[in-house]
């Protein structure tokens, strides 16, 4: 008999805390299963397996992504709204770093796949961003890919001690943003 209160969302909360905690390629479902107390073929009974796990984990963190940085931008526009986006991202990494690595380099496995919406959501959060910089239509996709780059690099390698140099990286970040402002003001729009 299941575990009264299990069921697949406990399963994916659990196990992204535990990613935030121990590192993604660390989890496994027998960590999984001691975190919530029961022998590890029980979680079976919720989820297919660690790939499962991990997808599910993928789906909640792309649709937190999307909200955090849709929250943090709501009412600002240009610099403003591009600082907030980069801050909520950065600051989303770092408090989930295991739930973060688990949105990168995947994509919905059909269209019934719910992680096809979640990133669609990080998407049009950061596509908001970049409508007050007023680009040309053909533009706003190159926009978009070297916004979402330069952010998941930055965090990422602050996440993990990447940053070695003495320079502070609170200066490096709003140099950064300055530099994307900068950028993105002076793509003309034809």
């Amino acid at each position: 008999m299941p575990r009264a209160g299990l069921d697949a969302r406990a399963v994916v909360e659990a196990g992204a805390a535990l990613a935030d905690e121990v590192g993604l390629d660390q989890l496994s479902m027998s960590v999984v299963a001691e975190r919530l107390g029961v022998k590890t073929p029980s979680l079976y009974k919720h989820v297919d397996g660690l790939a499962a796990l991990t997808h599910g984990i993928a789906v909640l963190g792309a649709t937190e992504v999307g909200d955090t940085v849709r929250d943090a931008t709501q009412g600002r526009a240009g610099v403003e709204a591009l600082a907030a986006a980069a801050q909520a991202l950065r600051n989303y990494v770092k408090q989930h770093p295991g739930r973060y690595a688990a949105t990168t380099g995947v994509g919905p496995t059909g269209a019934d796949d719910p992680l096809g919406p979640a990133i669609e959501r990080t998407l049009a959060s950061l596509s908001a961003v970049l409508h007050g910089y007023r680009l040309a239509d053909h533009d706003h996709i190159h926009a978009l890919r070297m916004l979402r780059s330069m952010l998941h690099g930055f965090a990422t390698l602050e996440a993990a001690d990447g940053f070695q140099l003495s320079a502070d990286i609170d200066e490096s970040f709003a140099w950064m943003i300055d530099f994307l402002d900068r950028g993105l003001r002076g793509t003309k729009r034809s």
